[in-house]
């Protein structure tokens, strides 16, 4: 009997902790309206780095290092992938970004989802939206996001990791211009 009721306990004050948890990653979400970061991305064993600017909503600039200039842009509707020897575009509404880059989507989902706490560092939450499955990190203490694993628009496996963030600082709507082909 004391050993159910020791277990009531700890499940009755677990869940106001991830409450609270859940909370302040929402309020901090409201709270951000652009971010800048280093990226360290690994598309099914293939690492990449680079730094990117989000501008919410649907707004993304990234450039790789090392990676023949590569380029990824987002405009809120189109997602362009470029570098010296390609050049790739898709709406951007067919693409896991499309949910990602939009913090009013991300902030009604976390409402309704259960979080995980990872390790006592991070916390996930698992949206399942059409076809997509994302999972989204967020760090325990500064509760900003710091990556997310999907599956891409060309079925690998994509796990994001995200460092150095600034937050609302200004960001010229230059910045997501849509490259030309050339």
């Amino acid at each position: 009997m004391l050993q159910v009721f020791s277990i009531f306990l700890l499940l009755f004050f677990t869940s106001p902790l991830n409450a609270e948890i859940k909370n302040k990653i929402i309020q901090n979400l409201k709270k951000t309206n652009n971010l800048d970061f280093k990226f360290e991305q690994n598309i099914n064993g293939k690492i990449e780095n680079g730094n990117c600017t989000i501008k919410y909503p649907k707004k993304i600039f990234c450039e790789y290092v090392k990676s023949n200039n590569k380029i990824l842009v987002s405009n809120g509707k189109s997602l362009v992938i470029k570098t010296r020897a390609s050049y790739y575009r898709y709406p951007l509404e067919k693409t896991p970004l499309n949910l990602i880059l939009d913090k009013n989507f991300l902030i009604n989902k976390i409402y309704k989802l259960e979080e995980r706490i990872v390790d006592q560092n991070l916390v996930n939450f698992t949206i399942k939206e059409r076809d997509d499955e994302i999972n989204l990190f967020f760090d325990n203490k500064t509760y900003d996001l710091i990556g997310w694993q999907n599956i891409d628009i060309y079925q690998n496996f994509n796990i994001t990791f995200i460092s150095s963030i600034r937050k609302n600082r200004f960001i010229s709507e230059d910045l997501f211009k849509i490259p030309s082909l050339n």
